[in-house]
């Protein structure tokens, strides 16, 4: 949450701060702001609430130049939406700017202790570090780097932080430090940068080196100067990501959503051309990690949001055909209450960006404990790709609307081949997914259909459900969280034979409720459901498989393997979603109140 760059270099920094911000908006989009020095101590701040475009737009005809710069895009946390709530902070005399991503849990006890005769001009703890830096700085004569680790040394150690400073005194230089909170250093020849993300600086480069949790750095246009937690020089050759610039942009889309679920075939092919060879067998998961989770007699998959409801997918994989047991467990939720354990548990992290907080605070917990780990997720050398035991890759690419769909449907189809690869499933997955692929295609080139039923059954409606069994109940609680969290219609997803017991009441005239039939075994318990709701009043809109539908159903999905129909199920609610948000003139990529990653607890 919240989205950090900065620029050093020998061109015109104010275009590639602006660039770089529009590219991390999806990390929050409440207010945004930029600093940029001229180096002979010229300075520009200029803050904006809402959107990049307004700040883009509050720059103009402001005689910006520089060469230097920081910039950043809020997702609040404390203190409201407002001009003065947004970053860059600025100390009191107007030497240091800062911008931070993360939270300081004891920045009130910092303010009582330190700040009493310092005026604060906002509501954040963010405010508060800039002031003990100048703070420190002036009153003990330290020096900028100095400073910026005696501040962080007084957070206490639940907080978190990626901070990228500029002392109005050095210019040219920027000062960065992490905990908890990603950021990495790129380096090119015109200059190097400082980014929360590497999608929003890949057109000044591709190699980056990573800043781990304790370190600082200080930046040159033409040097990185790396520290470890005791301030010992240290050095770190960069890595290359092999992302084309070009795959971060929306292209001829409107929506970075519509883009991406119409990815989710090609990712697919993707996910089956890197983890089987030509007969089939697999291929790129370590024997280590298939060992390790066949010693287990229990596996636990921990996830948060759309990761989570692709674990209850994946629970059926790894049951059905590891044989071992399997529980799905919210993050934020066994971080502070861990259940009782088995005696060999094998943990599982679902995440794609690979830096949820929530699922960073179990994976510390259970390192400590001793026990092994993997973590599947879209960014490689993430916190939790790196610190699990293993790691394997969903290899979607750049996900930036807010709404996940297509990295969704590449954790469940990683989950499906590693439980592949370590059971004994009696089926051919890898031609399996190619019919899978094909199908999603066809499913997806359909889109007018969702278009009618999104207008026709949500239009002007304030709430709705998705009902299913089985398989069919984990997609429905997907199906649920795309709606409500990008149209605003309040949606319920849950097992169907739950109706009954309670949420039925809700039902009324025209009351929307999607009903997900693509198991055989529950079809016609869910159709006697559907009766029952309708009897009551309900709209019903009918989705299912071919092999179980009936003529005035709304849509027939293509057969596939059953098992593997929620990968088919599911894209007909995103794009109902989408449909339905463009019905009410929202946007789609950029729900209120959320993010894409989700980096605070």
């Amino acid at each position: 949450m919240c989205g950090i760059v900065g620029y050093t270099g020998i061109n015109q920094v104010l275009p590639k701060l602006l660039k770089g911000l529009e590219k991390l908006e999806y990390r929050g989009y409440d207010s945004a702001g930029v600093y940029v020095n001229n180096g002979v101590n010229e300075d520009f701040l200029v803050r904006e609430q809402g959107r990049v475009s307004m700040l883009e737009l509050a720059t103009k005809n402001k005689g910006i130049s520089g060469t230097a710069g920081i910039a950043h895009t809020r997702w609040a946390t404390h203190g409201g939406v407002s001009v003065k709530n947004a970053h860059p902070h600025m100390s009191s005399d107007g030497r240091f700017y800062l911008v931070h991503n993360g939270v300081i849990e004891n920045y009130d006890v910092l303010r009582d202790t330190y700040l009493k005769d310092i005026k604060l001009n906002s509501e954040t703890d963010t405010e508060i570090a800039v002031q003990l830096i100048d703070k420190f700085a002036k009153e003990e004569e330290l020096s900028a780097v100095d400073a910026f680790r005696k501040m962080i040394s007084l957070l206490d150690e639940n907080s978190a932080y990626g901070f990228l400073l500029m002392d109005r005194q050095t210019p040219g230089l920027l000062y960065t430090a992490k905990k908890k909170s990603p950021l990495l250093i790129g380096v090119a020849e015109e200059g190097n940068v400082v980014t929360s993300d590497a999608a929003a600086m890949l057109d000044v480069t591709n190699d980056f080196i990573e800043l781990m949790d304790g370190e600082t750095a200080i930046i040159s246009k033409d040097k990185v100067s790396l520290f470890d937690e005791h301030g010992v020089e240290i050095v770190r050759e960069p890595f290359t990501i092999n992302i084309d610039a070009s795959e971060t942009d929306k292209g001829v889309y409107p929506y970075y959503m519509l883009k991406e679920v119409d990815e989710q075939a090609v990712v697919a092919r993707t996910l089956s051309q890197h983890y089987f060879d030509e007969e089939g067998h697999i291929k790129n998961i370590d024997s280590q990690i298939t060992e390790a989770i066949k010693k287990a007699d229990r596996i636990y998959i921990v996830a948060a949001g759309t990761s989570y409801h692709a674990g209850l997918v994946g629970k059926r994989y790894f049951e059905q055909w590891t044989g071992i047991p399997t529980e799905v467990h919210i993050a934020s939720e066994f971080a502070y209450d861990q259940p009782l354990l088995s005696n060999k548990p094998f943990f599982i992290f679902l995440s794609q960006s690979g830096e949820t907080a929530d699922s960073r605070e179990v994976l510390d917990n259970i390192v400590k404990q001793g026990y092994p780990s993997l973590t599947i997720a879209n960014v490689m050398n993430s916190t939790l790709t790196r610190e699990a035991d293993f790691a394997l890759p969903i290899l979607a690419g750049p996900e930036i609307a807010v709404a996940s769909t297509k990295a969704y449907t590449a954790q469940v189809i990683v989950e499906a081949i590693l439980a592949y690869a370590v059971g004994d499933a009696d089926i051919d997955l890898k031609h399996e997914l190619a019919r899978v692929a094909v199908e999603m295609q066809v499913i997806i080139d359909q889109k007018e259909v969702f278009n009618d039923i999104a207008k026709t059954a949500l239009h002007n409606r304030h709430s709705a459900f998705y009902i299913g069994r089985g398989l069919d109940a984990a997609v429905a609680v997907e199906a649920a969280l795309k709606l409500k969290e990008i149209s605003y219609v309040q949606t319920e997803g849950f097992a169907a034979g739950e109706l009954k017991h309670g949420t039925i009441s809700l039902i009324e005239e025209g009351t929307p409720v999607f009903a997900l039939l693509t198991q055989e075994k529950t079809a016609g318990l869910v159709r006697g459901e559907i009766a029952q709701v309708a009897a009551r009043g309900a709209k019903t809109i009918v989705l299912a498989s071919e092999s179980i539908a009936k003529e005035n159903d709304d849509y027939i999905l293509p057969n596939v393997n059953e098992l593997l129909m929620p990968l088919l199920a599911v894209i007909p609610a995103q794009l109902i979603a989408y449909y339905a948000t463009l019905d009410r003139g929202l946007d789609v990529d950029r729900p209120r109140n959320l993010a894409k990653s989700v980096t605070v607890q």
